[in-house]
C-alpha cells in the first residue's frame, strides 16, 4: 500500500476517534425522511438524472454481473439514490443503505464516501481499512462530483461485499465521475455553446477520459473538465481556444461538426479533436474553409518539422539531431531523457517525418496521462465482454494502431509493474494479444520512448523492470534543458514567428530579450512558448516589453550582472549599451516540497486556495504538482 493512501486512512481513523467512536461503535444512523428528503431529491434532481439516464445505461454490465451497490450522495453524504446489488439492503445493516442517510465519518466511521468528502479527493477503503467493525464486510472506492463551475455538488461511490481485484471498483469510480462531470457541463452549456471534445487518436475520442471545453462564438473558454487543464498544464478560464492550439477559429468553426480532425498544441502535442454545435440553430455560418487542394487545419508553414529544421545551433541538440538521424530507418530503439517541457514530443514528432514510417500513424501514449488501471487496455487493446465495462465492439489498442509506423511511449517511467511485463513480451515476440483473446497479432513499429525520470535509480529501486529497460534503451538521447541552449535567440525567433497572432511577428525590447537570455525557465521550452504567447496577446500591436510579461516568469528570475547582449530584431549597439539591471531580488516562495504540499493538502486540494495561500500563480502550482506527479 502506498504512503499516500496509508496516511489518507490514518488521518480518517484520527478524525473517527475524535468523533468519540470506537471500532466496536454501531452505525450512527441520521436520516431524512418524508418532505425534508423530498426536497432534497428535488434540489439535486439533475445531478440524479444525470447519474441514472445519461451515465448508468453505458454500465449496465457492472450491474449485472458483479456484486456492486453504486451510490450517489450530496455533499452533506446524504444517500441521494443507489443502483445495483439489492443484497445490501437485506443483509449487513441495511438501515444504513437507505436513501436519506448520511456516511459523514463522524457517524458511520471511516468509508468511501465520507471520506472522499473529507479529502476532496478519489479515495479507496479495503475491507479492513473501515474504522467501525460492523462495516468490514466492504471494500469501496468514492470520488467527488464537481459541477460547471468546479463547486462539488456530490460524491459516487462503488462498493461490494466481495473480494474483488483492488483495481475494479477503482477503476470503475474513476470512469463514471469523469462521466458524470462531463454530462453535467454538457447539460448546462449544449443548448448555446460549442463543446470541444479532444484526446490522442479519433477513435478515443469519445473515452470517458478526454478533454472537453467549452467555448463561444469568439473562441473564448467559458468551462472545461478537469482532464482538458491537467492534459493542458493550466487554468483554461476564459482563454482562447487559439491560444491553446495551433489553429484559426474560423476554420474549427467551419469545419464539419462531429467529425474528428489533428490538431495540435502550443505546447507542441498532438492531438484529434470533434466540434459539437449549439442545439439552438444561430444561423447561417459563413464557410471559411479551405478549398479542396488545401484542406489542411494547418497552414503549410505549421506542418510537423523534421530532424534538420530542429537543428538551430545548439551543439547538444545537434549531436541529438545526428545520433536519431543515423539509427532512424532501424529497429533499434530510442529513449530520449530530458527535464519536463525540453520538447521531447516535438523532437519525436520530427523523428518520424524524417523516418521512411512518415507514411504511416504517429501513436503517442502518455503512460502518465491515462487512468493505471486502464493503462493495459489501452495499449493492449480487448476482445468485447474482456471485462466489465468493456466497450461492446471491442476495442484494437495503441499498439496494434501503430504498425507500420512509430510508437511514442512518453513518461515510460510511471508505467505500472504489471503492465511493463506484458510490454516486454510485445517487444520480444512482436506480437501483441488483446485481453481477452487468445490471437496474437504482428505489429511491426519503431520504438520510440521517453522520460524525465532517472530509469536506472528506478529499476535499483524495483519500480521498473531491469529486462524492460534493456529492451527500450537501444539509444539513449538527452536533449538540453533550456537554461543550458547556446541557441536562445534563435528560438525565439521561431517562436515569436510560429505562435504571431497575425501577418505581424512581435518584436522584443531590449530589456526583454536581455530577461529572456537569462532566464533559468524551469519549465523550459513550454514554458517559453506560454510566456510568448501571454506576451504577444498582451502587447497587441506593441513591442514586447516587461510589463507584459506574466507574474510567474518574473518571479523566478534571479538578478545577474549586465553583460553584452548580441542584437536580435532590430536592435542596435546603442540600444544594447543602455541596458540596465533589470530586476531585483524577488522574495522566494516556499520552496521546501514537503512544506507546500502540507499546504495542498491542508486547503484540500484546492488549486486556488493554495496557490493564493502560496503566494504563486496557479500555472506554477500545476507546474509544481506536475513535477511531483501529483498532477
Amino acid at each position: 500500500m502506498n504512503s499516500k493512501h496509508s496516511t489518507i486512512i490514518k488521518n480518517s481513523w484520527q478524525r473517527c476517534r475524535d468523533a468519540g467512536l470506537s471500532h466496536s461503535s454501531a452505525p450512527i444512523i441520521e436520516m431524512e425522511t418524508g418532505s425534508s428528503l423530498a426536497r432534497t431529491t428535488e434540489e439535486h434532481s439533475g445531478l440524479i438524472e444525470t447519474t441514472q439516464q445519461k451515465v448508468l445505461p453505458f454500465y449496465d454490465s457492472l450491474l449485472a454481473n458483479s456484486n456492486c451497490l453504486i451510490t450517489l450522495a450530496n455533499t452533506k453524504g446524504q444517500v441521494l439514490n443507489s443502483w445495483g446489488e439489492q443484497r445490501f439492503f437485506t443483509q449487513h445493516q441495511p438501515q444504513v443503505f437507505q436513501n436519506g442517510v448520511q456516511w459523514k465519518e463522524q457517524l458511520i466511521g471511516t468509508n468511501a464516501i465520507g471520506t472522499a468528502l473529507e479529502t476532496g479527493s478519489i479515495v479507496q477503503v479495503f475491507h479492513d481499512e473501515h474504522f467501525l467493525s460492523s462495516n468490514r464486510f466492504m471494500a469501496g472506492s468514492a470520488a467527488p462530483l464537481f459541477d460547471a463551475d468546479r463547486r462539488m455538488t456530490g460524491v459516487l461511490s462503488i462498493s461490494s461485499d466481495a473480494y474483488m481485484p483492488s483495481s475494479h471498483t477503482l477503476g470503475m469510480v474513476k470512469l463514471m465521475s469523469q462521466a458524470i462531470e462531463n454530462q453535467l457541463i454538457a447539460s448546462r452549456f449544449q443548448a448555446t455553446h460549442h463543446l470541444f471534445w479532444f484526446n490522442t487518436s479519433p477513435e478515443n475520442i469519445d473515452s470517458q477520459w478526454s478533454s472537453l471545453l467549452v467555448f463561444n462564438d469568439e473562441g473564448i473558454i467559458v468551462s472545461a473538465n478537469r482532464r482538458a487543464e491537467v492534459v493542458l498544464g493550466q487554468n483554461l478560464a476564459l482563454q482562447r481556444l487559439e491560444q491553446l492550439f495551433d489553429v484559426k477559429m474560423e476554420q474549427v468553426l467551419s469545419h464539419p461538426p462531429f467529425t474528428p480532425f489533428p490538431l495540435t498544441s502550443r505546447s507542441q502535442s498532438n492531438y484529434f479533436g470533434l466540434t459539437i454545435p449549439p442545439t439552438t440553430p444561430k444561423g447561417r455560418q459563413l464557410d471559411f474553409r479551405l478549398s479542396p487542394q488545401t484542406i489542411d487545419i494547418a497552414a503549410p508553414t505549421d506542418r510537423p518539422l523534421d530532424l534538420e529544421q530542429l537543428n538551430t545551433g545548439d551543439p547538444r541538440l545537434a549531436k541529438a539531431i545526428n545520433q536519431a538521424s543515423r539509427i532512424l530507418d532501424t529497429d533499434i530503439p530510442i529513449l530520449i531523457h530530458g527535464e519536463t517541457g525540453v520538447g521531447k514530443e516535438v523532437f519525436v514528432n520530427a523523428l518520424h517525418q524524417s523516418s521512411r514510417r512518415s507514411h504511416a500513424p504517429l501513436i503517442a501514449v502518455n503512460c502518465a496521462a491515462i487512468p493505471s488501471e486502464l493503462v493495459e487496455s489501452e495499449l493492449f487493446g480487448y476482445e468485447k465482454g474482456a471485462f466489465t465495462g468493456a466497450h461492446t465492439k471491442g476495442y484494437v489498442g495503441l499498439i496494434r494502431k501503430s504498425d507500420k509506423g512509430t510508437l511514442f511511449l512518453d513518461e515510460l517511467g510511471d508505467m505500472p509493474i504489471n503492465v511493463q511485463a506484458r510490454l516486454l513480451r510485445v517487444l520480444q515476440e512482436r506480437k501483441v494479444t488483446p485481453l481477452g483473446s487468445t490471437t496474437s497479432y504482428p505489429v511491426d513499429f519503431k520504438l520510440v520512448s521517453a522520460t524525465n525520470r532517472n530509469l536506472k535509480a528506478d529499476v535499483e529501486r524495483g519500480s521498473f523492470r531491469q529486462d524492460l529497460y534493456y529492451r527500450v534503451t537501444g539509444l539513449n538521447i538527452t536533449l538540453p534543458a533550456l537554461r543550458e541552449r547556446t541557441d536562445k535567440e534563435a528560438l525565439i525567433r521561431f517562436i515569436l514567428r510560429k505562435y504571431a497572432y497575425g501577418d505581424e511577428v512581435p518584436s522584443l525590447s531590449v530589456e526583454v530579450l536581455a530577461m529572456f537570455k537569462q532566464h533559468p525557465w524551469p519549465g523550459n521550452i513550454r514554458q517559453m512558448v506560454s510566456v510568448i504567447q501571454i506576451a504577444a496577446a498582451m502587447a497587441g500591436d506593441e513591442t514586447i516589453t516587461s510589463e507584459h510579461l506574466p507574474d510567474d516568469f518574473i518571479n523566478d528570475l534571479k538578478p545577474y550582472e549586465s553583460a553584452p547582449i548580441q542584437p536580435l530584431l532590430g536592435a542596435t549597439a546603442s540600444d544594447l549599451a543602455a541596458v540596465p539591471n533589470l530586476v531585483e531580488q524577488v522574495a522566494e516562495p516556499v520552496s521546501n516540497n514537503q512544506e507546500w504540499l502540507d499546504i495542498y493538502e491542508e486547503y484540500g486540494r484546492n488549486i486556488s486556495a493554495t496557490a493564493k495561500a502560496l503566494n504563486v500563480s496557479r500555472n506554477t502550482l500545476y507546474k509544481r504538482l506536475r513535477e511531483q506527479g501529483l498532477r
